[in-house]
């Protein structure tokens, strides 16, 4: 009725302040809430990742002795999995195709650290040195082996 006197009412269409702060701060708990949860799952995903190449890696070393009675030494690498080593001792009977196709790289971007034979007593480690790319450190800088827990299994 009132708008057939003359009089219009204007609604404003929107959000206001108050209701847009409200929302920030829901997104800002859940946020609080999700992100340590999400950040934990990269770290352990992270660390599984090193874990499968670790045993790639291994299979491949066990095939190289195999065939060259050998694990390739410290200054060979694991580059002598991809292809012929130019260091001695040659291989006598280095496959054709090599042992793997390329050399995976640590799940930080980071060349895998080998070692024959390893300080532990083993033939080799196989490691990486974390998020930092230093030795030591803990949580994601945390260097990981090969051999870490095999200990335990014994």
């Amino acid at each position: 009725m009132l708008a057939s006197k003359g009089f219009s009412r204007s609604r404003s269409s929107g959000f206001s302040l108050i209701e847009i702060m409200v929302v920030l701060v829901i997104i800002g708990l859940l946020a609080a809430i999700v992100a340590p949860n999400v950040i934990g799952v990269l770290g352990d995903s992270r660390a599984k990742k090193a874990r499968a190449d670790f045993a790639n890696i291994e299979n491949a070393l066990k095939m190289y002795k195999l065939d060259n009675f050998i694990y390739p030494t410290t200054e060979q690498g694991l580059f002598a999995l991809v292809a012929p080593p130019d260091v001695d001792p040659a291989p006598k009977n280095w496959r054709k195709d090599g042992y793997l196709s390329q050399m995976p790289k640590d799940p930080w971007g980071n060349p895998y650290e080998y070692e024959s034979p390893a300080e532990n007593g083993r033939g080799y480690d196989i490691f990486s040195l974390g998020a930092d790319g230093q030795v030591g450190g803990e949580e994601e800088a945390m260097d990981l082996s090969i051999w870490d827990g095999a200990d335990d299994l014994n």
